[in-house]
């Protein structure tokens, strides 16, 4: 990736590559059912009535159904306590039949979210955010899922052909399931990488710095267009009320050389890499039943 000074940014079309993504996942969905007989499932919990995140609930749902992978919601009432929930999330991880588990973020906040995550059998951690899952991407293991956003971050960047390599990313934010994994998957293909957040003293000059910027703080136009480097590829992972991003859309346009639109960038593929995700787990589970009777037929005929 060469940066120059851009004319204008070129729009990274999350929403072209998400459907592509889709079209592959469901054909490998219709595979498996027809090879093994499995169908692969996700179950979505969602505690509370919470009005966005049921409808992101409700599109997944959606989106599941259209790619073949069966859909099971298990709805609690925003009273649930922590042992509740932890009781429920425990019996999805013990039943053979589901393949992955989606806990919808954020939970109320008298719930321990860190305690349910963990109740997440790291086999179905297909959204990426058990403690497990950190660190297989810490370590670049492959038998393990990665976070959702951050995983689609890196497929856009790969179709458009930005290698990480040797690069200067700046990552503006350090949650657990965003932040954090972002940056890790970054280093794990040798981009120098650099974590920011809200306190971060003199951001614009670091800013600055960055041939790969991620915005991921949660504040509405956070990153200045005039900070950013000219030609950089700049990821806006924020998404606030008014259809507003953490990234200062306007100014980013006219310095960037790659820029992820809000919406249609980063949301479309945070929701196709959790359903690629639960047809892998799927695939692994019905790899080792294939690989347990071969070797149980074996040694029968032993």
């Amino acid at each position: 990736m060469s940066v120059v000074e851009p004319a204008s940014a070129q729009l990274m079309n999350g929403t072209a590559l998400a459907r592509e993504t889709l079209d592959r996942t469901a054909e490998r969905a219709r595979k498996l059912l027809a090879e093994t007989g499995v169908r692969p499932c996700l179950a979505t919990v969602l505690v509370g009535d919470d009005p966005a995140s049921v409808t992101y609930v409700a599109m997944k749902r959606r989106r599941s159904a259209a790619a073949g992978i069966e859909s099971r919601h298990l709805p609690l009432p925003g009273r649930t306590t922590t042992a509740e929930l932890v009781a429920a999330i425990r019996a999805l991880s013990d039943d053979p039949t589901v393949h992955g588990i989606l806990l919808q973020h954020p939970v109320p906040a008298h719930i321990d979210e860190r305690a349910a995550f963990e109740a997440i059998a790291p086999a179905k951690d297909v959204d990426g955010v058990t403690m497990w899952s950190f660190a297989a991407m810490a370590f670049g293991r492959d038998d393990g899922f990665v976070s959702c956003t951050p995983g689609g971050i890196m497929r856009l960047l790969d179709a458009y052909g930005v290698d990480p390599a040797g690069k200067r990313a700046v990552v503006v934010g350090r949650s657990p399931i965003l932040g954090k994994p972002m940056g890790m998957l970054l280093l794990a293909r040798d981009a120098t990488v650099t974590y920011c957040h809200s306190r971060t003293v003199d951001l614009s000059s670091v800013v600055a710095t960055a041939d790969i910027l991620v915005a991921a703080v949660g504040r509405p136009e956070f990153i200045r267009g005039a900070d950013i480097k000219p030609g950089a590829v700049v990821i806006d992972a924020g998404y606030n009320p008014g259809n507003v991003g953490d990234v200062d859309a306007a100014g980013a346009g006219e310095r960037a050389g790659l820029l992820t639109p809000v919406p249609g960038g980063v949301g479309p593929m945070t929701i196709a890499v959790l359903l690629d995700q639960t047809v892998l787990a799927a695939e692994r589970v019905a790899a080792v039943a294939a690989s347990t009777a071969v070797t149980s037929t074996a040694a029968a005929a032993r």
